[in-house]
């Protein structure tokens, strides 16, 4: 089973910055990426970035250029650092991660951008 806890979520104004953090916990011998997604208020779930254990980061056309993921494998932690905030970047943000055998999705932190 695997456990992620999630943190750094909250209420910002448009063209501020959040960091979102998330740690896994459990049986696994080791992750193979991880990342983060959300669901905007009545919209699909959809990937944000992700990191694979090789260091190369992957980021989707929605915040590409305003995000940054990183990773720390050997800590099972992974971070979204976000910059120039929208309102319409309001979501609830999941972390994921890849063990190699299962996906697994957080509860989900909300982020809020408004003024």
């Amino acid at each position: 089973q695997v456990h992620l806890v999630e943190s750094g979520g909250g209420l910002v104004q448009p063209g501020e910055s959040l960091t979102l953090s998330c740690v896994a916990s459990g049986s696994f011998f080791s992750l193979k990426a991880m990342g983060w997604y959300r669901q905007g208020s009545g919209r699909e779930g959809n990937l944000v970035a992700a990191i694979t254990s090789d260091g190369s980061p992957h980021y989707s056309t929605s915040m590409k250029g305003r995000v940054t993921v990183s990773g720390d494998f050997e800590k099972n932690t992974v971070y979204l650092q976000m910059g120039s905030l929208k309102p319409e970047d309001t979501a609830v943000y999941f972390c994921w991660v890849n063990t190699g055998d299962l996906e697994v999705w957080g509860q989900g932190t909300r982020v809020t951008v408004s003024s």
